[in-house]
C-alpha cells in the first residue's frame, strides 16, 4: 500500500528498551510494570492503574470486579468492536444494545430507553478518540444506581470536562493494541480511584492470588499465600510494560502529530460537497485515533465505491465498524425495539481515512487528490 490505513512508531529507543528488558530477572509482572503503572496514574490523574494482557479483559475484569454476572445486563453501544460485548458475554452477563448519536457514541436517550430491572452497568465507548457526553451518562447512572464501566480503547489523552476519560466511572479501560495511539503489540490497562476494586483486579489478573511474583520473591517463604477467589492469568508480562513505558515518554508527541494530520485533513476536506467530517467542531479535545468522514449522497459516489477506488490506488481506508446487531452472535440480545437508525446511517457513510502519527503530507496530499478526482 502507498498509503496504509494505520504504521506503528516503533523506535531505537522504543527497541533497545525491549532488549535491556530481556535481561531482567523478572519477565513477567515485575518492576517494570509497576513504574508503567505508576506512570500512566499520573498522566491520566488517578489513584491506581492496573495493567493487563488486553483492552478486552481490562472490560472483563472490571465487570468481575464489580459483581457483574449471570442474569445481569450491561448496555453497551451498537457501533463498537465487538471487544465490548464480548467482554459482558464472558462475564455471564447479557449485552443490551444502544443507538448512536451523530458524534458515533452512545446516546444518552438510547441508554434510558434501554434500562430495565436487571440493568447492572453501562460502558460507553469514547468512539474514535472523542468522549461521550459523560456529564448525561454519569447523571442516568446516580438515578438508576448503575455502575459505569468506560471503554477508553480508542482515547488515551482525550478529556471531558478538563477530567480525563476513564476517570468518570467505577473504572476505565484502555487498550494498548498495534493500532492504538501507544501499544504494547497487545496489552490493556484498568484506571480505578476505588483501592477496594483495584485489590480486586489485581488479584483476578493473578489466579486469585494474595501476593504478587515480587512479594512472594521477597518472602522468606515465597509459597505462603492464600487464593480468595477463582482468577485468571491475564498478567501483562515486563517486555510489553517496557514498550509501552517508552511509548508513554513520547505520547504528548504522538498526540500532537494525530492532531497535526487530521487538522490538514480537516482544512482539505471541509468544504467538500457532500463529505461530512465527524466532530470536526471539536477537534481541539479529539486525540483521533480513527479520522472518519461521512460520504453522503451529494458526494455523488457511494461510499463502498469510494473505499473500492481508493484501494485501487493502493490507500487502504475501513469502516469502523459493523454494528453488532448485524452479528449473528447477538440477535439474540436484542431489547425492545430492535432499530438502530443512527449506527445504521453511520454504518452506510462512515469512512476510516489512514492515519498515524507519522503519515507524511505527501501521503495525505495523496489520498486527498485521489478523493477530489471522484467527486461528481
Amino acid at each position: 500500500m502507498k498509503v496504509p490505513l494505520y504504521e506503528p512508531w516503533i523506535t531505537k529507543n522504543d527497541k533497545n528498551s525491549i532488549l535491556t528488558a530481556l535481561k531482567s530477572p523478572h519477565l513477567t509482572d515485575g518492576p517494570v510494570l509497576r513504574k508503567f503503572e505508576s506512570t500512566f496514574s499520573k498522566l491520566v490523574g488517578v489513584d491506581f492503574s492496573i495493567g493487563v494482557s488486553n483492552g478486552t479483559e481490562a472490560l472483563h475484569l472490571s465487570l468481575v470486579s464489580l459483581g457483574i454476572g449471570k442474569g445481569d445486563e450491561v448496555i453497551v453501544p451498537d457501533m463498537t468492536f465487538v471487544a465490548t460485548s464480548n467482554a459482558v458475554l464472558l462475564s455471564g452477563a447479557t449485552p443490551i444494545l444502544a443507538d448512536i448519536d451523530l458524534s458515533l457514541n452512545i446516546s444518552p436517550e438510547s441508554i434510558e430507553n434501554k434500562i430495565t430491572k436487571k440493568t447492572k452497568a453501562i460502558i460507553p465507548v469514547h468512539f474514535a478518540g472523542y468522549s461521550c457526553n459523560m456529564t448525561k451518562i454519569m447523571k442516568i447512572a446516580r438515578q438508576h444506581n448503575l455502575h459505569v464501566i468506560e471503554d477508553c480503547a480508542h482515547s488515551l489523552g482525550a478529556f471531558f470536562d478538563k477530567k480525563h476519560v476513564g476517570t468518570f466511572g467505577d473504572t476505565g479501560c484502555f487498550s494498548f493494541y498495534p493500532t492504538k495511539n501507544i501499544t504494547t503489540i497487545e496489552g490493556g490497562i484498568i484506571i480505578t480511584n476505588s483501592k477496594k476494586t483495584a485489590k480486586k483486579i489485581e488479584m483476578l489478573r493473578n489466579h486469585g492470588l494474595t501476593k504478587t511474583l515480587l512479594q512472594r520473591n521477597h518472602n522468606p517463604k515465597p509459597w505462603d499465600y492464600d487464593v480468595m477467589t477463582p482468577g485468571y492469568n491475564f498478567r501483562l508480562d515486563e517486555i510489553r510494560a517496557t514498550l509501552g513505558l517508552s511509548q508513554l515518554l513520547r505520547f504528548k508527541k504522538m498526540t500532537m502529530m494525530r492532531k497535526l494530520a487530521a487538522r490538514y485533513y480537516n482544512n482539505k476536506l471541509k468544504n467538500i460537497k457532500g463529505i461530512d467530517i465527524v466532530n470536526y467542531e471539536n477537534e481541539n479535545n479529539h486525540v483521533y485515533h480513527l479520522y472518519i468522514i461521512r460520504i453522503k449522497k451529494e458526494f455523488g459516489v457511494s461510499r463502498d465505491m469510494v473505499h473500492k477506488k481508493l484501494f485501487q490506488k493502493e490507500i487502504h481506508t475501513t469502516v469502523h465498524y459493523k454494528p453488532l446487531h448485524l452479528f449473528s452472535c447477538f440477535k439474540n440480545y436484542l431489547y425492545k425495539n430492535k432499530e438502530f437508525p443512527h449506527s445504521m446511517d453511520a454504518y452506510g457513510e462512515c469512512l476510516s481515512l489512514p492515519l498515524f502519527p507519522t503519515i507524511t503530507r505527501k501521503q495525505q496530499d495523496y489520498v486527498i487528490d485521489n478523493i477530489l478526482k471522484l467527486q461528481k
